[in-house]
């Protein structure tokens, strides 16, 4: 007859051990490759907040920049450098001024305030001047 099943060893309770520790394998391998996965991933978006970062800084400098130059702008004396240069603008000379209406009497100047207001606001003046 042959030999006996003792013997041999039993084939079949090596197998569960095997298919068992095959699969230890296999998940402890995906669990490493899903974590280098998620590892780089965070390493990328790190990076990438880093960009963003960067960017954020260039532009808010950029906006500084503007901000300084639109007021350079606004500045009376660049007006003033526009019109005359760019647009060909110059004082008007007295043969081009119009009145606009008569010139108003003493009366009607103090019956609507205006006299106490330029009074008021010379009065003001001195009064910042000193003795």
């Amino acid at each position: 007859m042959g030999i006996p099943q003792q013997q041999l060893g039993n084939p079949r309770g090596k197998r569960p051990f095997l298919l068992l520790w095959t699969l230890a394998v296999v998940a402890a391998t995906t669990a490493f490759a899903l974590h280098l996965g998620i590892r780089v991933q965070g390493i990328e978006l790190g990076y990438e907040l880093g960009r963003a970062h960067s960017e954020l800084g260039r532009l808010r400098e950029v906006r500084r920049v503007l901000e300084l130059e639109v007021a350079s702008h606004k500045t009376p004396e660049r007006i003033d450098f526009v019109a005359r240069t760019l647009l060909g603008m110059d004082v008007p000379s007295k043969d081009r001024i119009f009145a606009a209406g008569p010139m108003p009497t003493l009366d009607e100047a103090e019956g609507s305030g205006e006299l106490n207001l330029a009074q008021g606001i010379v009065n003001k003046d001195k009064a910042q001047e000193g003795p």
